[in-house]
């Protein structure tokens, strides 16, 4: 699926302060290997409905070992490791013994100390992936999965290696240490590297498991048709702490949602959480609803989070006409997109706001190839667009009580006229400060 940095940053797949990151979210991660791979996985959507469904039977398979998962493979036991191929040793004896050994261990100190430090952290690790071999193994596994299991069993299938996992790490010989040190330096370090790249795929895996399983989250059901559809229940945006679920149902007969509400009603919410959970479908993620069922995507846009660039001298409204302009040339193709745009044409006045939505919503609605969410607080553009079939009109309802405002951030069917700005201005002690000046 086709996707640009703009709609990454619009639905804080990743962010500058990054607790506010979906990132932040879903990693779990406790390597920093694991970090960077899950940093690659959420930047990487999928193209194939195989592949997605390749990552959704990973991840559930892991779900189902994360209890067990070893904690003696841990983010330092891989430094150590690392760290231990990057320094220089005095020579040790090519075929230690009790003698030799000893010397060793009374003339080189530190080395021997760091080797010894090292080959503990070895034994740790290389139990750890033993382990991890020995959870999966059991399952017919995912192509991914099998692969990686495939792989590792092999790197660890040496002699040696096998004697390491059945010492006593706290009860070895000063021979062991530099036989096993020896082992390590001279004919493990690629394999050492190429174990640690495979475990931070699984970390960052394994956290994308960890997260459905604590949220609950479930796994869409992807369809390969010629024409994008959009079905979910439940679904809500998985970085609020008390969310609103809502239902939604898009499909090239009813490929357009014209939606409105006054400001804080919960419409910019709604779009992201549409984006997001469609993004992490791509990914083979599971989604925070109850139900999701969906076409394969070839691209998804968003234009939310406009901005003027000061230094081109290029104004707000004129970046809002660009990212259109982007966005029609883009989705022109006759593949199957996904376009949230949220409160479009903000940056000009009313009447030209007016004109130029009625203009662009007009023409979008005739392409359908994709499906598009639109808000907008020109809730006086929505009677003119009723006699297209294609158009469902849904609104966040707000209502006024003993002067208060009040957000069911309920999705309703319909068009809102509610226009509470000045009405949150006063509530906000705004218009008394002015009065008092």
């Amino acid at each position: 699926m086709q996707v640009d940095k703009i709609t990454l940053a619009d639905l804080s797949i990743f962010h500058a302060e990054e607790e506010q990151s979906v990132f932040y979210h879903l990693n779990r991660t406790h390597t920093n290997g694991g970090r960077e791979y899950l940093r690659y996985f959420l930047a990487n959507p999928l193209h194939s409905v195989d592949a997605i469904l390749d990552n959704q039977q990973s991840i559930q398979q892991l779900m189902e070992v994360s209890q067990d998962w070893p904690v003696t493979v841990t983010n330092g036991t891989i430094m150590v490791m690392d760290q231990y191929y990057q320094t220089h040793l005095n020579k040790y004896p090519d075929h230690p013994n009790t003698f030799n050994s000893f010397y060793y261990k009374l003339f080189n100190g530190p080395d021997y100390s760091l080797i010894r430090y090292t080959v503990e952290h070895a034994i740790d690790f290389i139990r750890g992936i033993q382990k991890i071999i020995t959870l999966l193994e059991k399952f017919t596994l995912s192509r991914q999965l099998s692969s990686w299991i495939t792989r590792m069993a092999m790197l660890i299938s040496k002699a040696t290696l096998q004697e390491m996992m059945e010492a006593d790490k706290k009860s070895l010989t000063p021979a062991q240490v530099l036989r096993f040190g020896g082992f390590l330096k001279s004919h493990f370090k690629s394999q050492s590297e190429e174990l640690g790249d495979i475990y931070s795929k699984l970390d960052a895996y394994l956290s994308l498991a960890k997260v459905c399983k604590e949220y609950g989250y479930t796994f869409p059901v992807f369809s390969e048709t010629a024409e994008p559809f959009l079905e979910a229940k439940g679904l809500y945006h998985p970085l609020l702490t008390t969310p609103i679920a809502y239902d939604l149902t898009l499909s090239v007969h009813r490929n357009f949602l014209f939606l409105t509400g006054a400001n804080m009603a919960g419409k910019s919410t709604f779009i992201k959480a549409v984006g997001v959970s469609t993004y992490l479908a791509h990914l083979g993620m599971g989604v925070p609803a109850k139900q999701m069922r969906l076409s394969l995507l070839d691209g998804l846009l968003s234009n939310i989070q406009v901005v003027d660039n000061i230094v081109k001298g290029e104004s707000f409204f004129f970046n809002e006409v660009q990212r259109i302009k982007n966005t029609i040339e883009k989705i022109s193709d006759g593949k199957k997109w996904l376009i949230l745009i949220d409160e479009l044409f903000k940056g000009t006045n009313q009447q030209d706001a007016v004109k130029c939505s009625v203009t662009v919503i007009e023409g979008l609605r005739k392409m359908k190839n994709a499906l598009f969410i639109l808000s907008t607080h020109l809730y006086e553009i929505g009677d003119d667009l009723r006699k297209h079939e294609n158009i469902q009109f849904h609104y966040f309802e707000t209502a006024v009580v003993d002067d208060q405002l009040e957000f069911s951030y309920q999705l309703k069917e319909g068009i809102s006229n509610d226009r509470l700005g000045y009405l949150i201005l006063r509530k906000e002690g705004v218009v008394d400060l002015l009065d008092n000046l």
